[in-house]
């Protein structure tokens, strides 16, 4: 019978070892994982844990692990920035005016969480700042004139071998030596400096502010050309070209593809760029630019209300405000409402929209600039 009890005592001795080891699974394993403003309350567990959450080292190892899009700026031409979180329980920030900036700021895109805003007063200049730490970087003033109201483009992709956050905002401007013509400049974090591409866009088209999005290398925005379009800038080629496309909406970033995501009717459509190089190709190619990944029917959901028709004003990009990753934000008569592509859920948000209204998506990191 002796012999019988050794094995369960040699079990329990196993088990009791992984039990007094959790402590060090979860502070390792499991918090990076989590949203800044759930990692902020945990500091105050245990001396350690305040410890951990608390050094570069993790703030760089959270920055990594946390990409989900937690909630969104919104931001109008008359009001200050504000913020709407999907679970506000667990992801949030602590000044969502961005007061914390030396000025009053619009806010002009977003990447991973990071923030480009521009100030309003003076030379108007760019500041990049991560707002759940509340840090903040304002950038040397660009060589060109950007104008009032830029097309910029923030690119943060967070790397494990790059300790330190680097990133590149890229603007396209109107050009002053060519009529009708667009350039590129791009601001580079490692550089610490501005430089003015070579390339110049020829096609006539005024490229749409707060448009833009980064997809493999290529930025991409929506553009006012024969009712529409989109025109890309390859960052390695330094290369653009006008993509022909039919499809109007609102560009994302799903799966690592560009999508186009539409509101007509009382649907809402998704469609993701399968080939690019259609262009190039004949007349008579069956080869499609596009696939439609998604396609909702709103007409049984009468609580959505009525879904406005697409714009190409200055401001309003149409019904879809944002679509990326999973989520889409979309507007019916005076409210906003979102569709998780993952559970086929509808909810809404509770704010008070205005016409001319922009979202950008926001991920609660702790990446330091």
């Amino acid at each position: 019978m002796d012999q019988g009890r050794r094995p369960n005592k040699f079990i329990a001795n196993r088990n009791n070892k992984i039990y007094m080891d959790l402590k060090d699974i979860i502070r390792e394993h499991a918090l990076p994982f989590l949203p800044a403003k759930s990692l902020f309350r945990f500091k105050g567990v245990c001396r350690d844990w305040k410890l951990q959450i608390s050094t570069p080292f993790f703030a760089h190892n959270q920055s990594n692990n946390f990409h989900r899009v937690t909630g969104f700026f919104c931001q109008s031409l008359s009001n200050p920035p504000s913020f709407i979180s999907l679970d506000p329980n667990s992801c949030g920030i602590p000044d969502p005016s961005l007061q914390f900036l030396p000025e009053p700021v619009d806010i002009r895109t977003s990447s991973n969480g990071l923030l480009c805003c521009q100030g309003r007063t003076g030379e108007q200049p760019y500041y990049i700042c991560n707002p759940a730490t509340k840090q903040w970087k304002k950038l040397p003033k660009p060589t060109a004139n950007h104008g009032s109201n830029p097309a910029l483009v923030l690119i943060f992709e967070p790397s494990l071998l790059n300790f330190i956050a680097e990133y590149k905002l890229i603007c396209a401007f109107p050009s002053a030596d060519f009529d009708n013509a667009y350039e590129f400049e791009i601001y580079s974090s490692s550089e610490g400096s501005w430089q003015i591409s070579r390339e110049v866009f020829f096609g006539g088209a005024m490229f749409m502010p707060c448009s833009g999005v980064h997809v493999n290398g290529i930025v991409y925005w929506l553009s006012k050309m024969g009712g529409g379009g989109i025109v890309f800038f390859d960052l390695t080629m330094e290369r653009t070209q006008r993509l022909y496309s039919s499809q109007n909406g609102c560009l994302g970033v799903m799966d690592g593809k560009l999508t186009v995501t539409s509101a007509y009717g009382q649907a809402l459509t998704v469609n993701v760029l399968s080939n690019s190089y259609t262009n190039t190709m004949g007349m008579n190619s069956r080869v499609k630019a596009w696939d439609r990944k998604l396609h909702v029917n709103l007409s049984d959901r009468s609580e959505l209300g009525a879904l406005p028709s697409y714009t190409h004003s200055a401001h309003d990009q149409g019904a879809v405000l944002f679509a990326s990753g999973d989520v889409i934000v979309f507007r019916c008569d005076r409210a906003l409402h979102t569709y998780d592509m993952k559970t086929k859920e509808f909810g809404r948000l509770s704010c008070e929209i205005d016409h001319d209204m922009r979202i950008f998506g926001y991920v609660n990191s702790l990446v330091e600039i």
